[in-house]
């Protein structure tokens, strides 16, 4: 099924602000569809003399009219082709028209020139099911009547509002959520039964209907929080904007939408959702990231001042092979701790491990480096690394580049750090290259006799599923590549 992006491609002579006016139209319509009761559909001129369908919402208020999306169809029927001609050769809404169809289904059809600056850019049809007769009530008389206010805006080109908060965003007030009439003063025409809830919720005990909307949110008891900045010009409906208010416990959002008639305001419509359980939910996820936070940063100070600990027992026992153990063991503690660091100052779940291996390659260097000076360089990324894999990739890193300084450049040279990220088999592949300018490897080399870090190192890099080996530079010098595989970061997973 094509997109509407991809059928406004085809449609000619079309400017692009007229493109992003359609865009704006169909992020916002469900709200006309949800007043309206009916399916809505956008037909687009073909270039060629007819229609094709650009969009179609359903009406979430009511029963749908057709079951199959009509995206991409093409305007065969003759009823509704001398409808959309008549609203092209208008300026207004084409008056309504019955027409019946199977299992003695009545439907009510009519159709709305989308224009912007006097010209018309497409044809807005909507069809509604009438199914058994019977008296509307008042919230279905209302609706209906601001839903034709809404399609002679659009016949006019004053609506969709630019700059207006549109779409289904988080916590967005919909038409089942509530719905208030304005009038030009601001004062409260109709108010749906699910919006006079929503205020009563926030603290308002008083009547709704009658009453300046404006004055019953101020009015409110114990106000909590900031006051939203556009909180007036909501409430009186003189700004398409949203703003949200705290009080008496309880949470709303609110979305003003102001009615014009020949470009003049004539009254606004408010739509107001209780948001309460949201903001608790959204309090509570704070509250727990702070947690988690708290926990890093804490495992982050123990584990520094376990390395304290052991630096201070290594300067008791002096120079010799049991100085040299527990120095090795501060580095590596300390590398874990910077992980940790890394995750108590962010907000992601995950490690930027770029960081992490530019402040710990750092540190090596001028901790490992006695004679002649060491150039270090990274290039790539490591990307997004979860938490238990940061850890592992860390020590592994921090071994190599220790083993670099001592036995590769002990002298002073360049190492250079190379990152890469890959998706191969539908596996997050990671690999890294090591390499420094100095003597090589010595002759003989295997890394199952090597010394403890190198056994580490292998052991955490099988750990990973990867695969890790020594081998000459091209140039002179020493190579170490490595790989792992890495599981999705959580963040990625859940978008």
């Amino acid at each position: 099924m094509p997109s509407l992006a991809e059928i406004l491609r085809t449609v000619p002579d079309l400017e692009p602000a007229e493109v992003e006016w359609l865009h704006l139209l169909v992020e916002d319509w469900q709200l006309l569809a949800d007043l309206a009761f009916s399916d809505l559909v956008l037909w687009l001129p073909d270039g060629a003399g007819g229609w094709v369908v650009g969009a179609h919402a359903r009406p979430m208020t009511g029963p749908m009219v057709f079951v199959e999306d009509l995206i991409g169809s093409r305007l065969e029927s003759p009823d509704l082709r001398s409808l959309v001609d008549e609203a092209v050769a208008g300026s207004a809404p084409t008056s309504p028209r019955r027409h019946a169809r199977e299992m003695q289904d009545t439907l009510l059809e009519r159709a709305v020139p989308v224009r912007r600056s006097g010209r018309t850019l497409a044809v807005l049809s909507c069809h509604t099911s009438l199914g058994q007769a019977r008296r509307r009530s008042r919230l279905e008389e209302c609706y209906a009547a601001i839903a034709d206010d809404l399609l002679a805006m659009i016949a006019a080109g004053d609506w969709p509002h630019l700059g207006a908060p549109t779409g289904m965003r988080r916590g967005a007030p919909r038409v089942g959520d509530g719905v208030i009439r304005l009038d030009e003063r601001g004062a409260v025409r109709y108010a749906s039964p699910n919006a006079v809830s929503a205020i009563r919720r926030l603290g308002h005990q008083g009547p709704v209907e009658g009453e300046v909307l404006a004055q019953v949110i101020s009015g409110l008891p114990r106000h909590e929080g900031y006051v939203d900045e556009g909180l007036a010009l909501v409430t009186m409906g003189r700004a398409a904007w949203r703003a949200d208010v705290t009080a008496g416990g309880g949470s709303a959002s609110l979305r003003a939408i102001p009615l014009l008639t020949r470009g003049r305001r004539v009254g606004a419509i408010v739509l107001l959702r209780d948001i309460s359980e949201l903001r608790r939910r959204e309090h509570e996820l704070i509250s727990k990231d702070q947690t988690i936070r708290e926990i890093h940063h804490r495992v982050k100070n123990n584990l520094q001042t376990v390395a304290a600990l052991l630096r201070l027992q290594s300067r008791r026992l002096g120079p010799g092979p049991g100085q040299d153990a527990l120095v090795e063991s501060v580095r590596r503690v300390g590398v874990i701790a910077l992980v940790y660091e890394t995750l108590s100052t962010g907000f992601s779940e995950t490690v930027e491990f770029d960081e992490v291996a530019a402040r710990g390659g750092r540190a090596i260097v001028d901790v490992a480096t006695t004679t002649g000076q060491v150039h270090l360089s990274l290039t790539g990324s490591f990307g997004q690394v979860r938490p238990e894999h940061a850890t592992s990739l860390a020590l592994i890193l921090s071994e190599v580049l220790q083993n670099a300084i001592e036995h590769g450049v002990p002298g002073g040279g360049e190492i250079r750090v190379d990152a890469r990220r890959s998706i191969e088999q539908g596996q997050d592949i990671l690999r890294v290259s090591v390499e420094d300018d100095g003597a090589g490897l010595p002759q003989g080399f295997r890394p199952s006799r090597a010394g403890l870090g190198t056994r580490i190192v292998t052991s955490m890099v099988q750990d990973l599923g990867g695969e890790i080996r020594w081998e000459d530079g091209e140039g002179g010098g020493t190579r170490v590549r490595f790989s792992a595989r890495l599981a999705a970061p959580a963040d990625a997973a859940r978008s």
